[in-house]
């Protein structure tokens, strides 16, 4: 049975765990408080990770850099390049959650309406960020401690150079572990969503799907706006080449970053097209497409800046200058650190709601309300990112003078 069980595709059995959970809601609302505590158990697992995978993903990412391949001028160039994208993305998201408003009456379970309380100046939120004590930082999750935490860390292993390689290592050991503990807390997802759908659509009716197309829509929406706008306008005006071509070239590899919701699962089909459809050269594309992999987050980082807004919007959080400010600078810092595997983005979330005052327990009620629909949403979100990846190698090769202009020009594809 457990042979069985496990032979069915994660996202098919969150579907089912979905479907059950609203007829169980239907059909016996009275019966949810016996299976509330699935949910709780769930919830907790996911507070469990933020912390550790916050510190050492982005440390991790960091201490790639040390690759001489990967660093110098040419990476110099593509981390900038990234990191516009990047910081640009999560405006996007954030704007189009501003103007959609998917989060405004959305019932998260039994959350009430959340207050940040007394105002924290931005001088002694800049203080904040160095923390006194960094085991206490961790202990307590603070995420902005954290992630200065993680890039000091990150920095200081490269800077060390031969000495620092055994600690480099390190750090990608315990990344690749902690990303095996999310995989064995995410088999549990079934039966926390399950739990999760069943107690909000007891408590709250079916009018809780209607916020999600509405997030789905903006998801959409900011996919669409960062492809035409950021990727077009970086194409288009710095590295001076016509549009169709690179769009038209692309489709291989947007179509298995879709169907594969996974940025490394697509490096690939996305180096093969940079190569045959782009005219990239080797040199560059085996650089920037797998640096890509690990930073190049366009869809993350839309959808960090997207979900924080739907968040703060459903516990009806002030939107001040300085919460926009703080929303997108950390959500561009959290997106540079998740991992390129499905749902990933999730587990970044409460670095950039903790940094705004939304409590863990808050967040995890935000978790558990997106992600029984997050497998399409994550697919959506991850074309954007592909497409980002690809438009960071072709600017960067046609700087470097490594673009076969012929090959990118060429009316027919391989």
């Amino acid at each position: 049975m457990l042979r069985r069980w496990f032979a069915i595709a994660l996202w098919k059995r969150v579907l089912g765990a979905l479907v059950l959970g609203l007829v169980f809601a239907l059909l016996w609302p009275a019966g949810t408080p016996y299976v509330q505590f699935l949910g709780d158990l769930f919830v907790r697992a996911i507070r469990m990770l933020v912390a550790p995978i916050v510190l050492v993903t982005i440390a991790a990412g960091i201490t790639a850099l040390a690759d001489p391949r990967r660093l110098g001028g040419l990476g110099g160039r593509t981390v900038g390049l990234f990191a516009l994208t990047t910081a640009c993305a999560v405006a996007i998201g954030m704007l189009v959650a501003t103007l959609v408003r998917p989060g405004l009456g959305a019932p998260l379970g039994t959350a009430a309406p959340h207050a940040l309380g007394d105002p924290v100046t931005p001088y002694q939120q800049l203080i904040n960020i160095i923390p006194l004590n960094i085991v206490d930082a961790l202990a307590k999750g603070d995420m902005l401690a954290l992630i200065f935490v993680a890039i000091l860390i990150g920095v200081g292993t490269v800077v060390a150079g031969e000495v620092g390689k055994p600690f480099a290592a390190l750090l990608q050991s315990a990344s690749a572990v902690l990303l095996k503990v999310v995989g064995i807390v995410m088999e549990a997802t079934p039966f926390g969503v399950f739990a999760l759908i069943a107690n909000a659509v007891a408590a709250n009716g079916a009018q809780v799907f209607v916020h999600v197309g509405w997030l789905a829509l903006a998801v959409v929406l900011g996919s669409l706006l960062q492809i035409l706008l950021v990727h077009a306008v970086l194409l288009r005006l710095i590295a001076k080449l016509p549009l169709v071509p690179f769009f038209r070239g692309i489709v291989d590899a947007l179509v298995v970053a879709f169907s594969t919701a996974s940025s490394s699962a697509t490096l690939p089909v996305a180096m093969r097209v940079a190569e045959q459809n782009l005219g990239v050269a080797r040199p560059v594309f085996s650089t920037v497409l797998p640096l890509g992999a690990s930073i190049g987050k366009d869809g993350t980082a839309m959808y960090v800046g997207l979900l924080s807004m739907f968040a703060l919007q459903a516990f009806g959080v002030p939107l001040t200058p300085q919460v926009y400010a703080t929303v997108l600078f950390t959500g561009a810092l959290a997106a540079f650190g998740t991992a390129p595997v499905p749902s990933a983005s999730l587990f970044m979330l409460a670095a950039v709601l903790s940094a705004v005052g939304v409590a863990p327990e808050q967040t995890a009620l935000v978790v558990g309300f997106v992600l029984p629909f997050d497998r399409l949403l994550d697919m959506t979100r991850t074309v954007p990112s592909a497409s980002a990846n690809l438009a960071v190698a072709t600017t960067v090769a046609r700087w470097e003078g490594e673009l076969d202009e012929a090959v990118y020009r060429a009316p027919d594809r391989a």
